[in-house]
């Protein structure tokens, strides 16, 4: 990462002036992708093909299909963790289809932290940009 040295005025405005074009295409670009982002649905299947399972762009359940042939060989331990794995599936790639969108706005791994909530690392990056550090 870089950073500018005291006195780097020219360089500073140079920064100031990319971030005011950035936030000027985030501004006018974002309600399209946050659209694009709603309908983000994304269907997994489960290894045996019996579990098909559905979610939303924040990994939300939408719709869960379990074949009946699934009673052949009741177990429901089994039953429970394939659905689980599915829907956990399903989840990590709306999640990975979300920062896509997202990527030629919003650096990838900026996207990831927010949308795992972790606060600390968004915060660490967005200083790091208001510093000049890239």
């Amino acid at each position: 990462m870089e950073s500018f040295a005291p006195g780097d005025a020219a360089g500073m405005q140079e920064y100031a002036e990319e971030l005011r074009a950035n936030f000027m295409r985030l501004q006018n670009e974002a309600p399209a992708l946050h659209e694009k982002a709603r309908a983000v649905q994304i269907t997994e299947t489960s290894k045996d093909g019996l579990i098909s399972a559905t979610v939303g762009p924040r990994g939300d359940l939408i719709r869960l299909d379990i074949d009946p042939r699934i009673y052949r060989h009741p177990d429901s331990r089994q039953l429970a963790d394939s659905i689980t794995s599915t829907v956990q599936k399903a989840a990590e790639k709306a999640q990975a289809k979300i920062i896509e969108l997202f990527e030629p706005l919003i650096p990838a791994e900026q996207m990831k932290a927010h949308l795992d909530g972790d606060v600390e690392s968004v915060l660490e990056q967005m200083t790091a940009q208001l510093l000049g550090k890239r």
